[in-house]
């Protein structure tokens, strides 16, 4: 048993080393396109979440809205009010796709959320296209009221 690789025969003529040079040439052009490729696809962060693009999501009953800022690994602003994430916290794109939370640290974004019931923690957040934001939905910025007060200023 000869466990030695047997060595390569010497191009004995001027074509057959070109051949043989002509595959390692080949490799490293395969190799340089695919790290230039690579290298063009690296976004900043703060581009990497872009407006819906024709997806209609639906949302859970229970969701709520608000303005949402990622603080940290585990914390969070909504509405103005200092929150934990769950452990399990998933936080969609416009696009419905999973957004790591890190990713878009210190950014604000209008929301559609769910807490957890038990815990109270931020459970599930989805962030919205415009057109998503415009539609009325519990816990949103605005308050509507079916009456007027003395103090409304809308009435001065």
């Amino acid at each position: 048993m000869n466990r030695c690789t047997p060595e390569l025969p010497l191009p004995t003529s001027r074509t057959d080393s070109a051949r043989s040079l002509k595959a390692p040439r080949a490799v490293a052009a395969a190799a340089l396109v695919g790290l230039l490729s690579l290298a063009g696809m690296s976004v900043p962060a703060h581009a990497q979440v872009q407006p819906g693009m024709g997806v209609v999501r639906t949302f859970p009953d229970a969701s709520l809205r608000g303005n949402l800022t990622i603080q940290g690994a585990s914390d969070a602003v909504l509405n103005g009010r200092t929150i934990r994430m769950a452990p399990g916290m998933r936080l969609f794109s416009p696009q419905n796709t999973l957004v790591m939370p890190h990713a878009v640290q210190g950014q604000s974004f209008k929301v559609n959320y769910l807490i957890e019931s038990s815990t109270g923690m931020l459970l599930s957040a989805w962030i919205l296209t415009e057109g998503e934001a415009a539609q009325p939905r519990q816990g949103s910025d605005t308050v509507q009221f079916n009456f007027r007060t003395d103090s409304d200023p809308a009435k001065k």
